[in-house]
């Protein structure tokens, strides 16, 4: 498992770190064909304090690349919900993999 983190306009946090490789592991650990993450955070400015903490992860597996992204309050609703979409990217992709297999 190798996860590379790029924080943007974004101070580095080992907390952070932590949680979202705690929360990439349960896919790693499901779908061993997964390989790498990288993990980008950054922030923008919004009107609304609900968003503007952007957490993208690439995930390098067979066939193309998986990504999600999304903006909420905090890094740390983000990650869980990029991680979320990412795992139902992961189904889709591990359905593909044995109907072609």
């Amino acid at each position: 498992m190798q996860i590379d983190f790029n924080y943007q306009q974004v101070s580095g946090s080992t907390e952070l770190e932590n949680f979202t490789k705690e929360k990439l592991q349960t896919i790693f650990d499901r779908y061993s064909w997964v390989s790498r993450a990288d993990v980008f955070y950054k922030t923008e400015n919004t009107s609304t304090p609900e968003t503007g903490m952007i957490v993208g992860i690439r995930l390098s597996a067979p066939g193309p690349r998986l990504f999600a992204e999304e903006s909420l309050g905090t890094f740390h609703e983000s990650v869980a919900k990029v991680v979320s979409q990412l795992k139902s990217q992961c189904e889709k992709r591990k359905s593909e993999m044995i109907d072609h297999a």
